[in-house]
């Protein structure tokens, strides 16, 4: 089996571990590392792994020095949430004619919120003959790919409402910043509005997929975030919350079809949630014939579920015809277990 050349671009957290996760995996070789910070700078990746042993790949802030076609099938990108953010790196990678898997949040479906991006996007990439996919556990998902999943056996769908119940403590404090803990409740008034607080990256982009697989013609997504008030002390290692103050950020994001909600996606997210009672889950509900409703807990582990469903995914990029995908253009992701996982053709 001839195995897929990949090139790590970012280190930290996600993109750490998916490339310790790549080389667990017989059909994949990492062949190239970016990174930015100076401490890692022609360093061993393996040394800045903690494999261990040695890699043979040296850490580089210079893209050009690995980005050759003839060299690397594929690149995963772990930059940025921001589709805009990261274009001038996925232009160079697109450029160079290598297929790319990236975890921003907003590339999971760009056409949502960024329409001329997504088709700038599609174009060249079509034009260099590769693909170009981003993914996660949400967007990617939970609230998306495993909703419209489930919908497959239904003779009809009138509305969907999922909920992912999720614990924020292992994160980091970029994180508590974006989803407002820590703040007070007027804090966190005051981080909505001036954007601050953006709570859940990707509503748009999972109601948009949601939407175009079943053909629910989704017209207007209305969001809101509250805050969730503690009424105990709580602490994680970057913040600690007094009994009043914000422990996380309820948010929520509805989908209209000429005004009749049919998708309502729920996500409140918050540092240790049992110190109140509250469990964490995935939660998918859909009504219409038949109806289904699944449970799942406690949460499928978000970071470990996005450093796996990128990785797993990387055959089936590297297969697919050129172009911007989603997750719903291309076949459903499987573990990467052995030889005829990565095989599989769109």
């Amino acid at each position: 089996m001839k195995k897929i050349r990949v090139v790590q671009w970012g280190l930290g957290a996600m993109g750490s571990g998916m490339a310790r996760l790549m080389l667990e995996k017989t059909g994949l070789k990492l062949v190239g590392a970016i990174d930015q910070r100076p401490d890692y700078l022609g360093k061993d990746l393996g040394d800045v792994l903690g494999t261990g042993k040695k890699l043979g790949v040296k850490v580089t802030d210079k893209p050009k020095d690995v980005l050759d076609a003839d060299k690397v099938d594929l690149v995963v990108i772990a930059t940025t949430s921001w589709t805009l953010e990261q274009m001038p790196d996925l232009k160079k990678i697109i450029k160079a004619g290598i297929n790319v898997i990236s975890i921003a949040e907003e590339l999971a479906c760009p056409e949502a919120q960024s329409p001329k991006l997504a088709k700038e996007l599609d174009k060249l990439a079509k034009k260099h003959g590769v693909s170009v996919l981003g993914t996660g556990v949400n967007p990617g998902f939970v609230l998306d790919l495993l909703v419209v999943t489930l919908s497959g056996v239904c003779h009809h769908v009138d509305r969907i409402e999922a909920s992912r119940v999720n614990d924020l403590s292992p994160y980091g404090p970029t994180v508590m910043k974006t989803q407002g803990v820590g703040t007070t409740p007027e804090g966190f008034a005051a981080g909505v509005a001036d954007g601050s607080i953006v709570g859940h990256v990707g509503f748009p982009e999972s109601i948009r997929m949601i939407s175009d697989a079943l053909g629910l013609a989704v017209d207007q997504i209305e969001e809101t975030r509250t805050p969730i008030i503690s009424q105990v002390y709580r602490e994680t290692p970057h913040v600690k919350v007094e009994a009043g103050m914000v422990a996380g950020c309820a948010h929520i994001a509805v989908g209209y079809a000429d005004g009749v909600e049919v998708v309502k996606l729920i996500h409140p997210q918050q540092i240790h949630p049992h110190l109140e009672g509250q469990g964490t889950g995935d939660y998918i509900n859909i009504y219409g014939k038949p109806e289904i409703h699944m449970a799942s807990g406690p949460e499928i582990a978000g970071g470990i579920a996005t450093m796996g469903v990128a990785v797993n995914m990387i055959p089936q990029v590297v297969a697919a015809t050129p172009g911007l995908k989603s997750m719903i253009d291309l076949p459903v992701p499987a573990a990467l277990m052995g030889a005829s996982a990565y095989k599989r053709r769109v």
